[in-house]
């Protein structure tokens, strides 16, 4: 595969001026989860300036593109880039900082597009030097719930033609530019949003006798909570349980209030446990409210499963990208407790999500996804171009 590799080595290098640009004009020009209206659109332009056949409309915004070589039914492959930005206003002051106020692409997304369509452009480029077809998605709303993939593959991105398997990756700041990372089998947790509404009986804070303290009743069930994850939960599961906002509808510090509202998230590596314990924490929340005389009202958005990599196919990807990157330059990574929408395509066939190193401390690149100062060392747009377009014309192989 040498030939292979040099070629597009040579493409990828042609084209990394262009990939530049595109990430700069993505990063400049963000939209919100399912706002991505002029995104979608650009995306759709650029793809019949390169004369590949596509569609446009998937899940709102989507965008399917099909690279068709030889033998085109022989193997049918995916490749998936997401494309929504964050609400977070840009601390950045460079010449393409955004330019839609409060948005930003502070996740990296402008990159996975950019380099999701410099990997098409490559092989297309390369159609009559393998078998087989691949299916470019790029997919919108990853940032909120339900997900732009579960909406994709309910409209059949995953048909006509169905790929046997797929593949996405993702910037990882912390990974040094020139590098990827990868991990077979549970990588990413599953996520979930809780909503608790606490309602008691407000009154005078000094005849608390004659009160439901919702306040103190909210207290009571977080520590429970608490202590549901840490007796409850197997301790070679990992287990996430995290309150970030608790708001009392009135009270003062003479006034109790009537309602206490909580917000939290619920993460696991365990869909049975997952599914368990979401039972176990309405019972118990809702058990203790009444044992003060208050009631509980909680409700569970099950968000993002579990994402699981498939084994076989995840060891030949680091293969493949050894072969292009060096040994010395793919990594084995430890398990996140974040949450990819991406585990949705890993349900329905097996998949491959890794991670693009995108960090630079020399270039003092090192801010975290979703902060207002993130950014990426723009070298490592080569390295996602060219290792992208490497693994699908070595996985369309039989």
């Amino acid at each position: 595969m040498s030939t292979v590799k040099s070629k597009i080595e040579q493409l990828a290098r042609a084209g990394f001026k262009e990939t530049i640009a595109i990430r700069r004009h993505l990063h400049q020009h963000p939209e919100l989860s399912f706002e991505e209206i002029q995104t979608g659109r650009f995306i759709a332009l650029k793809l019949s300036e390169m004369g590949i056949e596509h569609s446009h409309g998937m899940a709102g915004n989507g965008v399917v593109a099909v690279i068709r070589g030889n033998k085109p039914e022989s193997k049918v492959i995916a490749l998936r880039g997401d494309m929504d930005a964050l609400p977070i206003k840009e601390a950045n002051e460079v010449s393409y900082r955004s330019k839609n106020e409060g948005v930003m692409h502070a996740c990296g997304h402008d990159v996975h597009t950019a380099s999701l369509l410099a990997t098409a452009k490559i092989l297309h480029s390369m159609r009559n030097d393998f078998d087989g077809t691949i299916k470019l998605i790029f997919q919108p709303g990853e940032e909120k719930s339900p997900g732009g993939a579960s909406i994709m593959i309910k409209e059949g991105v995953l048909e006509n033609p169905a790929p046997e398997l797929i593949i996405g990756q993702h910037v990882h700041p912390s990974l040094q530019t020139g590098k990827v990372g990868m991990r077979p089998g549970i990588y990413m947790a599953s996520a979930d949003e809780l909503y608790l509404t606490i309602k008691g009986r407000g009154g005078h804070a000094a005849m608390p006798q004659d009160c439901i303290d919702p306040i103190a009743v909210a207290a009571q069930i977080l520590v429970g909570l608490q202590q549901l994850v840490s007796r409850f939960a197997d301790p070679t599961i990992p287990t996430v349980l995290s309150f970030g906002k608790i708001h009392s509808e009135g009270g003062a510090t003479n006034v109790i209030p009537t309602e206490v509202k909580i917000e939290g998230t619920f993460r696991t590596m365990n869909e049975a446990w997952r599914e368990k314990a979401h039972k176990k924490m309405k019972k118990l929340a809702i058990g203790i409210a009444e044992s003060f005389g208050a009631a509980c009202e909680f409700s569970i958005i099950s968000g993002y499963p579990v994402l699981h990599n498939n084994e076989s196919l995840t060891t030949k990807v680091m293969e493949f990208a050894q072969e292009y990157l060096g040994a010395e330059n793919v990594e084995t990574l430890p398990i996140r407790m974040t949450a990819e929408d991406f585990a949705f395509y890993a349900q329905e066939i097996p998949a491959c999500f890794y991670r693009l190193g995108t960090g630079n401390p020399d270039k003092n690149i090192t801010a975290p996804v979703h902060s207002a100062n993130f950014d990426i060392d723009e070298d490592s747009l080569l390295i996602a171009a060219g290792t992208m377009a490497y693994l699908a014309i070595r996985l369309l192989e039989k």
